[in-house]
């Protein structure tokens, strides 16, 4: 990126890998739908969008968008897709993945924090740590929380 007005329009870039165990991939629709609805709100970009399978000795296979035999309602973002993961990326992930799962990956820029990111960028501010609370430990505090004022009461 080497003009103002692309890196201005930048955001945080994040990422996530949701893993589908066997038995419980019910893939109707719905998830393309609400990534679709971030995109068209222009709250995210989509950078890459891949699926990985890992089979029962490890293998593991990557596709693309444009491999998938039917991307349903996400061809259509196909030609925004930058495919920034290299393989070293997918050969990362996948170690993450159990034998005989799907995955998905998201790669995607944060839209909506772009106009904050270039004020910091402009300002001489760098991000130097960024993180992510998995909601699961979210809710395992707001449940400790309640039990322990429900043993105070």
């Amino acid at each position: 990126m080497s003009d103002d007005a692309t890196i201005d329009e930048l955001g945080p870039v994040d990422y996530l890998v949701v893993e589908f165990p066997p038995g419980e991939q019910r893939f109707t629709g719905e998830m393309a739908r609400e990534l679709l609805s971030l995109v068209d709100a222009e709250i995210v970009r989509l950078l890459d969008l891949l699926v990985l399978s890992k089979d029962a000795d490890g293998n593991v296979e990557a596709l693309e968008l444009d491999d998938l035999e039917d991307a349903g309602e996400l061809a259509r973002l196909e030609t925004e897709i930058a495919e920034i993961l290299a393989e070293e990326d997918v050969v990362h992930l996948a170690e993450a993945m159990e034998p005989g799962t799907v995955a998905g990956v998201l790669v995607w820029g944060n839209l909506w924090a772009a106009p904050f990111a270039s004020a910091a960028r402009r300002a001489g501010g760098q991000l130097v740590a960024s993180g992510r609370i998995p909601i699961q430990a979210l809710v395992a505090s707001f449940e400790a929380e309640i039990e322990a004022e429900s043993e105070g009461a």
